[in-house]
């Protein structure tokens, strides 16, 4: 008999994007936390901003659920690891609740919440509208009868009356709860760059949106009858594990993780399968830090753009980490690590050097060039995955690739998205991997231990290097 497990959860979406599903899940998730729950945040979709936000104010690592990446079992997998010790899982959508990579709508919201049995709190801005909310909330009820809307949350209420009309359409015609209804308020705004929202750690005072959410959500929402139906959610099989078997044993291979204010676009998921496989992880301020004796170095996205100068001042670790990429030393590199790779990075007109491991320039612009997922297929040469592998990931950059040199060795072909040029991304030299692709480890389980292979053999390498040296030879 299979054994299962339940965790009380709820699914916060909208017919449309910038309904307001952050500012509720913000301020549900804050509530529920200042009344002792312990509340594990998920975010539908490849974001990272929005999840710092999430597992800040929830005390909890958040966690992505992308049906893009990860099949149905992979999916409730996550949702069991993740929610381990939790009292609830709060899951924020993105774009409308059918909104998908086709017109099957296939990755959507509401495909999340069906693979995980989840009802769905329908969030609503109900700007400059009355009567007509129930023909909105009726399709979304009637559209796909096997996602279970259980209640509807209304977002910039004008007015009393406003609110009574709302109310009343939706429950007369709806026959649907409604669990809150929130005021037009501007404290509640979080500003927001050509990404999305500012990554929770750049500023500190922009918590304060947070708070003004959190008294919102307690002061408007009916968070007992929200409680009330996330634990009427089913039990779920519990899911064989994705990841693969350690690579390594003995001895952990290390491997540095630039983690500051620059490079912070790490899925947990990631760095838990590189322990898995034998590694530990050294965290490395790529502002401030010498580069640390590892065996292997991690470079995650971010905004490196915003912080050239402290980059380029950190003249150690640029010049330390391209004497050891010359060497052999394992390097995988995302979006922004991809940026801090190449020789010189342009931004508002100023011009900063970085590593110089690759033999190109970087242009940061307010146009994005890549955005949304991708579908790569593995080239000969690449150092992490053999020829012909399928990789899906994601890519959202304003950056460009100048002067790229005649010869460059790529590691994958785009079959869809764009990457470096439309139709290559992954720029392989020796043992360092740069791309503007962000995978998943459920997605690639393969990747940590491959990485953590390469990084062990690197270390034997240097190894042996060291006894011939002492031995004379």
């Amino acid at each position: 008999m299979q054994e299962s497990f339940n965790i009380a959860r709820v699914v916060i979406g909208a017919p449309q994007g910038r309904s307001g599903k952050t500012t509720v899940t913000l301020g549900l998730i804050a509530a529920l936390a200042a009344r002792g729950l312990k509340v594990q945040p998920f975010k539908k979709g490849p974001d990272f901003i929005d999840p710092g936000w999430l597992g800040r104010v929830a005390g909890r690592v958040c966690r992505n659920l992308d049906a893009f990446f990860m099949s149905k079992e992979t999916l409730r997998w996550s949702l069991y690891h993740g929610g381990v010790g939790a009292d609830v899982a709060v899951i924020e959508g993105a774009m409308g609740l059918f909104d998908g990579v086709d017109i099957a709508g296939s990755g959507s919201t509401a495909e999340i919440a069906k693979a995980v049995m989840a009802p769905v709190l329908l969030v609503v801005n109900a700007v400059r509208m009355t009567r007509s909310i129930a023909a909105i909330v009726l399709g979304c009820q009637h559209f796909d009868p096997a996602v279970r809307i259980a209640g509807v949350i209304l977002n910039n209420v004008a007015r009393p009356r406003h609110e009574r009309m709302l109310r009343a359409a939706v429950e007369n015609y709806c026959g649907l709860p409604v669990l809150g209804a929130l005021p037009k308020n501007r404290a509640w705004r979080i500003p927001d760059r050509h990404l999305g929202l500012v990554p929770v750690g750049e500023d500190d005072s922009l918590y304060r949106a947070v708070e003004a959410a959190r008294r919102g959500a307690e002061e408007c929402l009916d968070l007992e009858a929200i409680i009330s139906l996330a634990r009427a959610a089913p039990s779920l099989p519990v899911p064989a594990s994705p990841l693969k078997e350690a690579a390594v044993s003995g001895k952990p291979v290390l491997i540095g993780v630039f983690r500051d204010r620059a490079f912070s676009f790490y899925y947990p998921e990631n760095l838990e399968a590189l322990q898995e496989a034998g590694a530990h992880l050294v965290f490395i301020d790529a502002l401030h830090d010498p580069l640390p004796e590892v065996d292997g170095v991690y470079i995650g996205g971010g905004f490196p753009e915003i912080f050239g100068a402290e980059l380029e001042a950190n003249r150690t670790l640029r010049e330390a980490l391209r004497q050891k990429a010359r060497e052999g030393l394992p390097v995988y590199a995302e979006c922004g690590g991809l940026i801090y790779l190449c020789r010189t990075l342009t931004y508002r007109g100023r011009r900063f050097a970085m590593a110089g491991v690759f033999p190109f320039d970087v242009t940061v612009d307010e146009e994005p060039r890549g955005h949304g997922y991708m579908r790569l297929r593995a080239l000969e040469g690449n150092p992490y995955f053999p020829p012909g592998r399928e990789i899906r990931g994601h890519e959202f950059h304003h950056s460009a690739v100048a002067a790229l040199p005649p010869g460059t060795s790529f590691g994958f072909a785009v079959e869809r998205g764009y990457g470096i040029d439309g139709t290559r991304d992954g720029v392989v030299y020796k043992n360092v991997l740069g791309s503007y692709c962000h995978i998943h480890a459920l997605a690639v389980p393969e990747w940590a231990v491959e990485f953590v292979g390469k990084a062990a053999a690197f270390r034997e390498k240097k190894k042996v290097g060291r006894v011939l040296l002492g031995s004379g030879c």
